[in-house]
């Protein structure tokens, strides 16, 4: 019996759904009857009548409603965007220059990594629901001293706000980057050594070493932790519009409006998703070919 012979391609391809087998299953055993149903109520009108659910069917009226009628709905989106667009960034630049600091030999290294890593336990969900509530992720220096009005005075307005903003976000980026850290310290620690001792018999500088070699080579750890980044940015707790639609599923039982509400938003996250692959479409395969 001849051996079934695989090109080193297809030998990826069955390697990588080997490792998500297990995911797909247990989407279609536990999460596809679910979303296809929200799909269905997202189009319905649902009603008690009798003790009973029943369904009417609205066509895209809820979605309709969603864009031209909900005075909150937009706001809140918008408002839910600008927090991505400060977050992430800083949670990337953050992790990066952590995950620098400790790939490097030295004492208490282990001891460290596991008290950047500590908040991603101890930090998340409904801790991090109660903690963000009593101000625990905030800043309260910028509120005692009331340093914006000082700070107005020598910067402009338009780069104040957003930059006391930042400043206000240190909190959530240090108990978010936990994962980040990680994942580039696996990235670095991936890097052949050789590749630095060449940089360093041309001379090469510590500045020209990160941006010429270790930024490259980075490329694929970055998309994969900024495609988690983002997904956990738009998915967290504290997160506006998943609030809102929590109000509106299980204080207005508005399940249907609800459903709708919830598919915009998933068509919105896999847009900028969609964004983020298409812009880091050759930097991968540059990485790759580089090794």
């Amino acid at each position: 019996m001849k051996k079934l012979r695989l090109t080193v391609r297809t030998r990826s391809f069955v390697e990588g759904y080997f490792f998500i087998s297990l995911w797909i299953a247990g989407f279609f055993l536990f999460m596809a009857v679910p979303l296809g149903r929200s799909i269905y109520y997202s189009f319905q009108e649902l009603k008690m009548n009798t003790g009973r659910m029943t369904a009417e069917f609205v066509g895209l009226e809820h979605y309709r409603y969603a864009f031209t009628v909900d005075i909150d709905f937009m706001p809140i989106l918008i408002s839910t965007i600008k927090t991505v667009l400060i977050q992430v960034p800083l949670i990337l630049i953050f992790a990066m220059f952590c995950a620098l600091l400790l790939n490097k030999p030295m004492r208490g290294r282990l001891f460290f990594r596991g008290v950047y890593f500590l908040p991603v336990i101890v930090a998340s969900g409904n801790s991090l629901k109660r903690l963000t509530e009593q101000g625990a992720a905030t800043l309260p220096i910028f509120k005692q001293y009331d340093l914006y009005t000082i700070m107005l005075n020598y910067i402009p307005e338009q780069l104040l706000t957003p930059l006391l903003t930042m400043m206000d976000s240190l909190m959530i980026v240090m108990w978010g980057s936990g994962v980040q850290i990680i994942i580039f310290m696996a990235g670095l620690q991936s890097i052949p050594v050789s590749l630095y001792e060449a940089a360093k018999c041309d001379g090469a500088t510590p500045w020209e070493v990160f941006w010429k070699i270790t930024f490259p080579m980075m490329m694929p750890m970055i998309l994969v932790s900024t495609l988690f980044t983002i997904v956990d940015s738009f998915t967290k707790v504290d997160n506006q519009m998943i609030k809102y639609n929590w109000t509106l599923m299980f204080n207005k039982l508005s399940f249907g409006y609800a459903s709708a509400i919830g598919w915009i938003y998933f068509a919105f996250v896999f847009l900028v998703i969609f964004i983020v692959l298409f812009m880091f479409r050759n930097t991968s395969a540059l990485a790759q070919e580089r090794r």
